[in-house]
């Protein structure tokens, strides 16, 4: 029986629960103030003594002193099997995405295309907050009218940070988005279920007003992640993020598009970059111009 290529995290919280029983847990590599370099080294060892290879996602927000943790483990063990893969969403978007890389893991999909697929599932994750305050908000745009509603207390915005960003100020509590004329964040066109974390701010917006607007098939409370306030700056939020559940349309979306390999490490890659070395795809050359002579002494056989 073939076993699933492992997909490794930073942190336990970014693990949500599997959908099925098929669904594989995530590995966690935890920060060097958890987990000491010898630690470290005999865990992601036996990760790939068991699995043959390892993804793991790196989220942009982590810290310097885990990135480098990472980077050292891989360089300590000698090894080209281990993915180290940059991803550039909030938390629980992120969490939604590993999810997804593990409901891929049991396919037929090489590691190297698993490894490239966290780029292109990615696209397909909308991950946003209701906010209780954006005053200190950097990750998304914010207008200085933004910033001055910011300081009322019963200010709420709802923010989507990914695909595209998106601010707008809701009405007066959480009963009273549509009363005050806001217009909701865009949602996506395809079918998708939701996941939400509450901070400090009641949670059943998410459920009362933008599950029904973007038609979901289903609604998942989970604990919100420990760097999310951080991330948005503020305690007073509740997370959310959207995406695709079922892993045949994953599969169908990762399988459709064309393989390469890489031309440095030899892994298989979808997109224009390889997840385990990093390196871009490079375009063959186009065929070499037919010169004037070359036409000539082909015209002259005919």
């Amino acid at each position: 029986m073939r076993v699933p290529t492992a997909i490794a995290v930073t942190s336990a919280d970014l693990v949500l629960p599997a959908p099925d029983r098929h669904t594989p847990a995530a590995a966690v590599l935890p920060p060097p103030e958890e987990l000491d370099l010898e630690g470290a080294l005999a865990r992601t060892a036996s990760l790939l003594e068991r699995h043959g290879h390892l993804v793991v996602l790196v989220p942009a927000w982590l810290r310097a002193s885990a990135v480098r943790r990472l980077h050292t483990v891989r360089a300590i063990l000698e090894t080209d099997r281990i993915a180290l893969v940059d991803v550039d969403l909030p938390p629980l978007g992120t969490a939604l995405l590993v999810r997804q890389l593990r409901q891929l893991s049991v396919c037929d999909f090489s590691p190297g295309v698993l490894a490239s697929a966290a780029r292109l599932l990615s696209h397909y994750v909308y991950a946003g907050a209701l906010l209780g305050s954006v005053a200190k908000l950097d990750r998304v745009p914010v207008g200085l009218k933004a910033h001055a509603k910011s300081w009322s207390p019963s200010a709420q915005f709802a923010v989507l940070a990914h695909p595209t960003p998106h601010l707008v100020k809701l009405g007066s509590g959480s009963g009273g988005t549509h009363g005050g004329g806001a217009t909701l964040p865009p949602g996506p066109d395809f079918a998708i279920h939701l996941i939400f974390a509450r901070g400090q701010l009641d949670g059943d917006w998410v459920a009362s007003d933008l599950a029904p607007a973007w038609k979901v098939q289903g609604v998942m409370e989970n604990p919100l992640p420990a760097d999310s306030p951080a991330w948005w700056a503020t305690p007073k939020l509740v997370e959310f993020a959207a995406g695709i559940p079922d892993p045949s349309v994953l599969y169908q979306l990762v399988a459709s598009v064309r393989r390469e390999e890489c031309r440095w490490c030899g892994f298989e890659l979808i997109g224009d970059r390889c997840g385990f070395c990093a390196a871009p795809l490079i375009a063959p050359p186009p065929p070499p111009a037919q010169t004037a002579a070359g036409s000539r002494s082909r015209s002259g056989l005919r």
